[in-house]
């Protein structure tokens, strides 16, 4: 989409329009004194929608009032990857300031605003919140925050994520599901490492290190049907009374971490599509489920519709 045949006085709308469709619904508000000019490409990968934005100075901002407008909306989580240009981000009091070859990530369920001083291109990832498997708590603590090309694991993230940006659209349909859970892994460990940064910080960060390894621990072995807070205390040389009270700050108990973990990973699997798609009971038995009807009955409960359902829902949004 470009505004190139766009009437000078609608060209701002009419591109801010295209990015509410595509994306989210946002205001657009050019800071150039001259007609606006941008272009839109998107494209998506399974569940991950990938569009690449070039316009003009301007400011995008998605308010409370937008939210509140599209009630039935599944959050998302995004990643901007500044190409050319520089971004200022605000979300939740922080404001983040994106360098070029730099990125951010923010949370679409929560007001934010984008600022764009200069001409500027940028790839946009946006994927849905709960495939993601982040706590609400840590995904609260990191939105609004920028990795440049040389802090932590963005000298990993940016060139897959510049690379997927840019071919995206060359990819058959099985080829771009497995790519969007790898989208997913990466964002993923992108919010644990800044959450982790962050807990350091803060006070009683000796035991944010041990919460830390245990969720660690959680994710390596979940597809071990005897993962169980017994297992996960004698690995660790905790109590099992020491690791549950460990997790009541948290919000979770341990069993149901292992449980929603579980539930994300086969979620995810399931919504892959492939000629050679493995069975709803095989993907729950490689996740560590050993009996598939309470694995239907705890994924209604997690996601409103049974395996099956789900899958059905994720193949006709990626076809």
């Amino acid at each position: 989409m470009t505004t190139g045949s766009v009437p000078d006085a609608e060209k701002a709308e009419f591109w801010g329009g295209a990015v509410s469709r595509t994306l989210v619904p946002v205001e657009v508000v050019p800071r150039a004194g001259r007609p606006f000019d941008g272009r839109l490409t998107a494209h998506r990968l399974g569940y991950v929608r990938i569009s690449t934005l070039e316009a003009d100075s301007v400011r995008v901002s998605r308010t409370a009032a937008l939210i509140a407008g599209s009630p039935r909306a599944e959050p998302q989580v995004g990643v901007g990857v500044q190409v050319a240009g520089r971004a200022v981000l605000e979300q939740d009091g922080r404001r983040a300031e994106v360098p070029e070859g730099g990125l951010v990530l923010y949370d679409t369920a929560r007001p934010y605003a984008v600022d764009y001083p200069e001409r500027f291109r940028t790839h946009l990832f946006h994927l849905p919140r709960r495939l993601l498997g982040v706590p609400e708590r840590e995904l609260r603590q990191v939105a609004g925050t920028a990795v440049g090309p040389a802090e932590g694991c963005g000298p990993v993230l940016l060139p897959f994520l510049g690379t997927l940006a840019t071919s995206a659209h060359a990819y058959p349909a099985p080829v771009g599901d497995r790519l969007a859970g790898s989208v997913a892994d990466v964002v993923s460990t992108l919010v644990a490492q800044l959450a982790a940064v962050r807990a350091a910080e803060q006070p009683g960060a000796r035991n944010g290190h041990l919460v830390r390894r245990v969720r660690e621990h959680i994710d390596h072995h979940l597809c071990d049907p005897e993962l169980s807070p017994e297992s996960i205390a004698r690995a660790h040389h905790v109590s099992v009374r020491y690791l549950h009270r460990l997790f009541e700050d948290e919000g979770v108990t341990v069993s149901r971490l292992v449980q929603r973990r579980r539930l994300d990973a086969c979620a995810r699997e399931l919504g892959r599509r492939s000629r050679t798609a493995p069975t709803v009971s095989a993907i729950a038995q490689r996740w560590g489920f050993v009996n598939p009807t309470h694995f239907s009955r705890v994924f209604r409960a997690a996601y409103g519709v049974s395996p099956r359902e789900w899958r059905e829902l994720r193949a006709a949004e990626a076809g």
